[in-house]
């Protein structure tokens, strides 16, 4: 944990004081969920790092449809 990090973590524990036991419990329960989605989140942008996407295609097939949709265009240049 950096400083800025301590600071806002000290600054967040001084507003919960003065919370009920209630809005302290609310509170945890919406932290923990937080952690699970940021876990999620981060194992879903691990696997999406791979450049991978999903398709029924074979690696042959795809090399091929994306020759045949190149379109190369002749420009004369005047100099």
């Amino acid at each position: 944990m950096n400083y800025a990090e301590k600071n806002i973590v000290e600054a967040y524990a001084r507003l919960m004081e003065n919370l009920s036991s209630i809005g302290k419990i609310e509170l945890l329960e919406k932290l923990a969920k937080s952690l699970k989605k940021e876990n999620k989140s981060k194992e879903k942008n691990f696997f999406k790092s791979f450049g991978a996407f999903p398709s029924e295609s074979s690696a042959e097939a795809i090399i091929k449809e994306l020759k045949e949709s190149r379109k190369f265009h002749e420009k004369d240049i005047k100099l």
